[in-house]
């Protein structure tokens, strides 16, 4: 009989089936981490399109309440109204903000005439302020460094 011969033992592919086994075990973690990431990103832009769509009716409201009242309050439904002339539209214009999220918000510009109006602008912004990082130290750029200059 021949016990030393040359072909593949059983230990051999006990490795390869346990390597294989880990293979996958970490490919589903890796899987399972990026569903769990996905769906807090898809529930974080539902709750997004729904504060803006809350911003867009109360919006709505505020101009038909301007409207309605055939001037432009100071204030309606909780919100500051501002105003200003239009030079090019010969119009007065009332523009304000509905809080969307903490960092956006809903910024609205009507052009209110006689007996019409129209709206301006109809955008949502950014309400935090950029703020410049300079804490981490850069290269400056040139080529040539001049020791003991």
């Amino acid at each position: 009989m021949n016990k030393g011969g040359g072909g593949i033992g059983i230990g051999s592919a006990s490795i390869v089936l346990v390597f294989a086994v880990l293979c996958l075990t970490v490919f589903s973690l890796i899987t399972f981490i990026v569903a769990g990431n996905d769906k807090a990103l898809v529930a974080a832009e539902a709750q997004l399109v729904i504060a803006y769509y809350e911003a867009d009716t109360l919006a709505e409201q505020i101009i038909a309440e301007i409207i309605s009242a055939k001037t432009i309050p100071a204030s309606v439904l909780g919100i500051d109204i501002e105003t200003d002339w239009d030079m090019d539209a010969d119009a007065e214009v009332a523009f304000f903000y509905c809080p969307i999220s903490e960092s956006k918000a809903l910024y609205v510009r009507v052009d209110i005439s006689d007996e019409t109006y129209g709206i301006l602008s109809w955008k949502m912004r950014d309400t935090d302020e950029w703020a410049y990082d300079d804490t981490l130290d850069l290269w400056p750029g040139d080529f040539l460094i001049l020791q003991g200059e």
